[in-house]
């Protein structure tokens, strides 16, 4: 069975503010993907060399540096290259989970 949950795409929050309602930090960038990436992409992941070598698939949080989060069904994996991300399914506001 798959059970489908929606998600939002962004959010509209632009900047932080302080308790005075001031911007404290600089706006959010208005690119929304990273190296062909973006937040909440479906990717596997095979990493071949250095401290995380393994075979990852799941949700992905993009950073601008292009090292990447991955939360995996159990586990969130750290500081994930994008050169070693694949795209299985992209981001489309909804989340997606199947059971047997």
């Amino acid at each position: 069975m798959l059970i489908v949950k929606a998600d939002s795409h962004v959010s509209r929050q632009m900047c932080r503010v302080n308790k005075f309602g001031f911007p404290r930090t600089t706006a959010k960038s208005t690119e929304k993907k990273v190296k062909g990436f973006q937040t909440g992409d479906i990717v596997k992941a095979v990493v071949t060399s250095g401290k995380k070598v393994g075979t990852y698939t799941g949700r992905v949080a993009v950073r601008k540096s292009g090292s990447f989060n991955i939360k995996t069904v159990d586990k969130t994996v750290q500081g994930i290259s994008w050169k070693y991300c694949r795209l299985l399914h992209a981001s489309d506001g909804y989340s997606y989970n199947t059971t047997c």
